[in-house]
């Protein structure tokens, strides 16, 4: 199936894509909400670990392959980390550095994260910058060398709000060094649809880059990628979602019970539903009501990549049947006539006057978007997303320069 976001110009692709990563880095600003509130702040942090874990080396190999950067340095490492939902440009503000093909550094001159965290204290600073990304920073580099260890130089807890960089870290990769093992969730990850489904080509005669080969770049200019290039990068983006989402699901259900479990998931998926909606009809200009409700549903990542989730998008209505995602049971198993809630909060978010009729089975159903006379409340779920500095934060034009080894 081809994909939904070819018909969009290169230009709102080049808008889209850095939307997408964003979007799916606070994925977890609505999830670990929930963890805390189960189990508390180490347990959540375990969640996190292995969620993570699971995902990162699944979804970094795929982009690799996509845009044509398969290698085992240090370089496709970094690459590998500007086109990765845990790191999305700006927001995650990476700096790199390049020794040699086996030595590099990166900082952080801003690390949204470390903001939405900072002021719930000290202990859920270390739960990140410690506990989290300790073990995640290594399992994302074995997806390019399982021999590539990442350590910090300096890091969090800041003695000021003034103490820039953020943090600072080298990437070492030497034959001497044990491998990193996969955690026994990527296992299960690896085996879902979603690990291997198969999207639109690129088509290399296509105006624009149609790879990443070369240079590692201060920063990607995604206007510089080619039309197909981008509706590829964007279904891969879509995709990370969906991966680190069954990665999710896979930890939270070695904790609770089916309908704990559903609950907790459930309240993940309505959060960044909503939060991701808002972002994608300001930043892409979409008009009001329900035409602009129907073009949200149209983009949203919970719907794509066509390839993965089976929707037909109309007028006003669209209709869900059957598909790989269905079948991996992450979000489109979370959705169904008895449980409007991430689709309400999809199409709320453009207008809290409109609503969803689902009509259908849980196996497939159609949602029709409808007017209300009263206006809705914001769901709670997606006002505790909102939390997040990433609710509101704007990208800015950034010079794309060629980074050589120093």
């Amino acid at each position: 199936m081809a994909s939904r976001y070819a018909a969009l110009s290169r230009r709102e692709l080049a808008t889209l894509v850095p939307e997408l990563l964003l979007i799916g880095q606070l994925i977890d600003r609505s999830g670990m909400a929930w963890c805390i509130s189960a189990w508390g702040r180490e347990e959540m942090a375990q969640v996190a670990i292995e969620e993570w874990s699971g995902a990162s080396p699944v979804y970094t190999r795929r982009m690799q392959d996509a845009l044509g950067y398969r290698g085992t340095d240090v370089v496709t490492i970094f690459k590998g980390l500007q086109l990765d939902i845990g790191a999305p440009p700006q927001f995650m503000d990476f700096r790199y550095t390049v020794h040699d093909p086996w030595h590099g550094e990166f900082h952080l001159d801003h690390c949204g994260a470390l903001m939405d965290v900072e002021p719930m204290g000290e202990p859920y600073v270390v739960s990140m910058c410690h506990d989290i990304e300790d073990p995640t920073f290594d399992a994302t580099a074995v997806a390019t060398n399982a021999r590539a260890q990442v350590r910090p130089v300096h890091r969090p807890p800041r003695s000021s709000p003034e103490e820039h960089p953020h943090c600072r870290w080298t990437v070492t990769i030497d034959e001497s060094f044990p491998p990193v093992a996969p955690l026994p969730a990527y296992d299960e990850v690896a085996r879902t649809y979603a690990a291997t489904v198969g999207l639109d080509a690129i088509d290399p005669a296509d105006e624009g880059r149609s790879d990443y080969t070369g240079p590692l770049l201060s920063d990607l200019d995604f206007a510089a990628f080619s039309h197909s290039a981008l509706v590829r990068i964007a279904d891969e983006v879509c995709l990370q979602m969906h991966l680190l989402n069954l990665s999710f699901q896979v930890a939270v259900r070695k904790r609770a019970s089916g309908a704990m479990a559903r609950e907790i998931c459930t309240k993940q998926l309505v959060g960044i539903a909503g939060l991701a909606a808002e972002r994608l009809h300001r930043a892409l200009r979409l008009p009001e009501g329900i035409p602009g409700a129907m073009r949200v549903l149209e983009l949203h990542p919970l719907l794509n990549p066509a390839a993965y989730h089976d929707a037909a998008v109309g007028e006003s209505s669209v209709t869900v049947g059957p598909s790989a995602a269905s079948a991996d049971g992450g979000w489109a198993a979370l959705l169904g006539p008895d449980r409007p809630g991430p689709l309400q909060a999809i199409v709320r978010a453009v207008d809290p006057h409109l609503d969803v009729e689902v009509l259908g089975s849980d196996e497939a159903f159609t949602a029709h978007v409808v007017r209300r006379e009263v206006a809705a409340r914001e769901a709670g779920e997606v006002a505790v997303t909102r939390f997040s500095s990433g609710a509101s934060f704007a990208f800015q034009p950034r010079r794309s320069l060629p980074i050589t080894p120093a």
